[in-house]
């Protein structure tokens, strides 16, 4: 059985931000603007990319 995954997209900077969003942008694996990662939709996934949601967008996946 396929585990649902989510392709999260980061899209803005971290520079300049609070220092837990800067590294909930690392826990989810991005590291440069326009960097890509697929991953697994969890619960704890979905609320890293919630937090930071300003700086990300989920471009494939349930939304």
């Amino acid at each position: 059985m396929n585990k649902p995954t989510l392709t999260v997209k980061l899209i803005r900077s971290p520079v300049g931000r609070r220092s837990d969003h800067r590294a909930t942008v690392l826990g989810l694996g991005l590291k440069k603007i326009r960097q890509t990662r697929v991953l697994e939709d969890t619960p704890a996934v979905r609320g890293m990319v919630n937090k930071v949601s300003y700086l990300v967008q989920i471009i494939q996946g349930p939304l």
